[in-house]
């Protein structure tokens, strides 16, 4: 951050949007600011160059070919590493997090060249595609409560030695590899299939990212009943039997 204003950047909302993960967005705006943080938040669509100035980047879902041309262009602009590499946070979901891997299925049924920022590489499914409601255990050295998220994808995505599973599931499927594992983390970039918009149903999630931007250990109690109730309705939901 620089002169006490966290900058958020919403990244191709053009062509990374279809889940409503822009919701992720608004969590992150709304509970900085909550916080009395002044917040500058921008939307960077597909034809923008991305800022390498942010302190959180926002990557969301998409259809195949969407993804296909988001990889294509943040390959191009290439300032997204930039930021990285100046200490940028990054969260991705579901077509965003394979994007952010070394490569995963396109829509022609070619491998497509990801940009590396985490170690994954995701492959299409041959088995049902995962839908659900999903319940699982965040790694515990990010100390945070149990993850809640609905997935709806065919990937599946395989990490690589650096990259740390972002969760284990109970229940879903997470990545798919039958491994149990959900997502991917490695420093400051964070990877997963959850929808629902993640964020609004672990909203502890989006304060890890906000501690992160403001290379804190705590921040400021807030009213959190509306995102409990969100997520023990949501926890319970996932617990009934099929």
């Amino acid at each position: 951050m620089s002169d006490n204003q966290l900058r958020l950047v919403w990244i191709y909302p053009d062509l990374l949007s279809t889940y409503g993960d822009q919701g992720n967005a608004l969590v992150v705006e709304r509970r900085a600011r909550q916080r009395g943080l002044d917040v500058a938040r921008l939307d960077v669509r597909s034809d923008q160059p991305i800022p390498t100035s942010g302190d959180i980047y926002l990557i969301g879902g998409g259809e195949d070919r969407p993804q296909r041309l988001a990889a294509e262009r943040l390959r191009r602009d290439g300032h997204l590493h930039r930021a990285v590499e100046n200490g940028a946070i990054v969260f991705s979901v579901c077509a965003g997090y394979q994007i952010l891997g070394h490569e995963f299925i396109n829509d022609l049924g070619q491998r497509e060249p990801g940009l590396g920022l985490l170690d994954v590489v995701s492959v299409r499914g041959e088995g049902e595609r995962c839908v659900g409601d999903v319940l699982g255990d965040i790694d515990p050295q990010l100390g945070l409560p149990q993850l809640t998220g609905f997935e709806n994808h065919q990937g599946v995505t395989h990490l690589g030695p650096t990259a740390r599973p972002f969760a284990r599931v109970q229940i879903g499927k997470g990545n798919g590899t039958g491994d149990g594992t959900e997502g991917a983390y490695n420093g400051t970039v964070f990877g997963t299939y959850m929808h629902g918009p993640v964020l609004a149903r672990n909203p502890l999630i989006a304060d890890l990212l906000l501690k992160l931007a403001l290379d804190v250990n705590a921040l400021p109690p807030i009213d959190d009943r509306w995102y409990e109730a969100l997520r023990n309705e949501r926890i319970a939901a996932a617990q009934q039997p099929a």
